[in-house]
């Protein structure tokens, strides 16, 4: 028996903003979960596969329109004529008060119930199906803690959206533990909401299969799902596949050896050439960091919008449309002796104490932080800024420190 496990698919999500980046694949982003959906529908069909569970979050929120759940219900339709079953929950973004909208879906779906842990078998598979979803947005209540026991004699799956421990970046939603997961002494559990692919346990197998489409740069990498093959009750092979069109990476490139900026580009396009092969035919949204102690700093940083458009065109010339950079961020430092420059009677010799002090004070950071996120920014800004923890205040003081004393000093040689 073979099944597909998938989760927060989050159909027609919004693009953040997206659309004021020049150059941005705007279109084959907005797309891109329906197309993941289908590429899912089309490796149930293709692998043969008796079963595909959801875990949570087909839907972003309240549908803008019906075309939203039109499409769903197109796609299961598909695997109903190819004789393939669905068993779906609700997560925190589609829970029952966050729908207003509704369809009829086909009769191949069961919808697992949101007001009590229920078990839905498939006597001709030989599988029992365990699972509860949210009627609210906000559950803080271990579901797990009330999933039925296992039946005797079936491929017992158990179906959760779910942040177990707590996961950076997810709300900790129905949150519990792995030994609770374990202790119901099923064959496989299926977890949703965490949207990186994680393995949490191969005895029994606790898996959370991550989102089939990354939406925008905190979910960079291949995005998939995850097919399992059982045999006589046991667990035979869980594989990811991947099920993304569109893919978002973070290039880092380290030019501290280039004797001088124009070489910048070259080690770039060799950067490049590597992502775009490894996304075989996929659009990609890069977003590149130049990183690096190096005598080019100088130049790079008085000038970066000309070194933007440089690094712009060579994306062109390795990918075409098909290969877009998001950002350029430069990261790199001047070849200058900061310890010698820290000990200078002069304002940048305060400048770099300052920050350096900075740098280690946590309490000071702290109270940046809440600074920061105490601000009513708009949500892609807030997002372009990525500043939520400390350490991301340190990356940015750094920035910072090495655009000024640039400025100030002119050329790192010259320090």
């Amino acid at each position: 028996m073979r099944f597909v496990h998938a989760s927060d698919l989050h159909l027609d999500s919004p693009l953040r903003g997206l659309a004021r980046y020049e150059g941005a694949p705007v279109e084959a982003i907005r797309g891109a979960t329906r197309l993941a959906l289908e590429q899912i529908v089309e490796l149930c069909i293709g692998e043969d596969a008796q079963l595909l569970l959801i875990a949570g979050d087909v839907y972003d929120g309240d549908w803008k329109d019906y075309s939203t759940g039109l499409f769903f219900a197109g796609q299961m339709s598909r695997l109903r004529h190819a004789g393939i079953r669905v068993v779906m929950l609700r997560g925190n973004h589609d829970a029952s008060s966050q729908i207003t909208r509704h369809l009829r879906l086909p009769d191949n779906v069961v919808e697992l119930s949101t007001k009590k842990p229920v078990t839905h078998v498939f006597e001709d598979i030989g599988v029992a199906v365990h699972g509860q979803g949210f009627a609210t947005r906000v559950v803080d209540q271990d579901l797990a803690a009330n999933y039925p026991a296992a039946v005797a004699g079936l491929f017992n799956i158990g179906l959760l959206h779910t942040s177990v421990s707590g996961r950076p970046g997810h709300e900790p939603y129905a949150p519990c533990s792995i030994e609770t997961l374990k202790n119901l002494a099923y064959d496989y559990f299926a977890l949703g909401h965490v949207h990186q692919r994680e393995v949490l346990s191969e005895k029994p197998w606790v898996v959370f299969s991550g989102n089939p489409q990354g939406r925008h740069m905190a979910e960079t990498g291949a995005k998939g799902v995850t097919l399992v093959q059982t045999e006589e009750q046991r667990v035979i092979s869980v594989e990811h596949r991947d099920t993304d069109v569109v893919r978002f990476e973070q290039l880092k490139v380290e030019v501290s050896s280039v004797r001088a900026a124009e070489e910048v580009p070259e080690r770039v396009l060799l950067a490049l050439e590597e992502v775009s092969a490894a996304a075989q035919g996929r659009t990609v949204a890069v977003r590149l960091i130049l990183s690096g102690r190096t005598v080019a700093h100088g130049a790079l940083t008085s000038d970066p919008q000309r070194w933007e458009q440089e690094l712009r065109s060579v994306a062109n010339d390795v990918g075409g449309d098909g290969l877009w950079i998001e950002k350029i961020s430069f990261r790199t430092q001047g070849q200058y002796d900061r310890e010698r420059l820290a000990q200078r009677d002069d304002a940048i010799g305060q400048l770099v104490r300052s920050l350096t002090s900075l740098h280690s004070d946590e309490q000071r950071l702290d109270s940046l932080l809440q600074e920061f996120t105490s601000l009513r920014l708009p949500a892609e800004v807030r997002e372009m800024a990525s500043i939520s923890t400390p350490d991301d205040l340190r990356a940015v003081l750094g920035d910072v420190q090495e655009m000024l004393l640039a400025r100030l000093l002119d050329h790192a040689e010259d320090a």
